[in-house]
């Protein structure tokens, strides 16, 4: 069995901490607002962001009115 250093885990599993929870559900929550205010789907929009975060506000700044 490979066992590895405690470090290496705690440094690893360092993005579950709670303020990159916090920053990327609250991102989610503004791309829906965004959305929403572009008349796109603010629950489909949400669950995009929550998978891609930054790159889904990107993409909804961009996308024009409907």
């Amino acid at each position: 069995m490979i066992t590895l250093p405690g470090g290496f885990i705690n440094s690893y599993y360092s993005f579950l901490e709670a303020p990159y929870f916090v920053g990327w559900g609250t991102l989610a929550l503004i791309n829906a607002g965004l959305a929403q205010g572009k008349n796109k789907s603010g629950l489909f929009w949400f669950l995009i962001s929550i998978f891609l975060g930054p790159l889904a506000t990107l993409v909804l700044v961009l996308l024009p009115r409907a």
